[in-house]
């Protein structure tokens, strides 16, 4: 047996004053309506009547504090996963209009379609494959739950789509506190079944990776 279904949750707003690509800088927690936000989807999957069984979160502060309201209301201890990590970019620790700019960073823009200022997205979408069959294999029935970080949440979508990994951040479907939703069939393959942004975001700040 495994899992029903699987869902990867996006943490919610974080603290982020000077609004900096924070990427995986540590010490980045969410701010007090990002915990709303993350209460708000894990309120979401609890509604839909389903059971969960398997929570995995990211290692970093955001998606770890994200978790909490699932441990609250499903009773599971998060299992830390790195390969659902933020991917690391060059840009961390700048503000990206300041920084693109700056002549000296063009050249890091020069292949988009790796991307060259950062990880590979054939590689998140590797990674973040490999930790949802995991995840989907190490319960007997139930929903699966993993917390993650907007671009493996999105590569994730075009990969399971079949669609061109390149893409523009800015256009990416993934809102904070946002519950993405797949099942895996008989032959292995993933296929999303369903999108949610159950969390208030229209005056959140979102500008914390690329």
């Amino acid at each position: 047996m495994s899992a029903d279904r699987l869902h990867l949750v996006r943490h919610g707003e974080v603290f982020n004053p000077q609004r900096v690509l924070y990427g995986r800088l540590p010490g980045y927690r969410l701010s007090e309506d990002g915990r709303r936000m993350a209460r708000a989807a894990a309120e979401h999957v609890r509604d839909t009547g389903r059971p969960v069984t398997r929570l995995v979160a990211s290692p970093l502060q955001r998606t770890r504090e994200s978790a909490e309201p699932f441990t609250e209301l499903f009773g599971l201890e998060p299992v830390i996963d790195e390969r659902v990590i933020e991917p690391a970019n060059q840009f961390e620790g700048t503000r990206m209009k300041r920084a693109l700019l700056n002549p000296l960073n063009w050249w890091r823009l020069r292949r988009p379609s790796v991307p060259s200022w950062g990880e590979p997205y054939a590689s998140i979408a590797a990674r973040m494959r490999e930790a949802m069959d995991a995840a989907w294999d190490a319960v007997d029935g139930g929903d699966a739950v993993v917390v993650s970080h907007q671009a493996p949440i999105w590569i994730t979508h075009l990969a399971v789509a079949r669609e061109p990994l390149r893409h523009d951040p800015r256009r990416r479907r993934c809102a904070l506190s946002s519950v993405t939703s797949f099942e895996r069939l008989e032959n292995r393959e993933w296929v999303e079944v369903g999108y949610a942004a159950p969390a208030a975001t229209a005056s959140a700040v979102d500008v914390g990776a690329v």
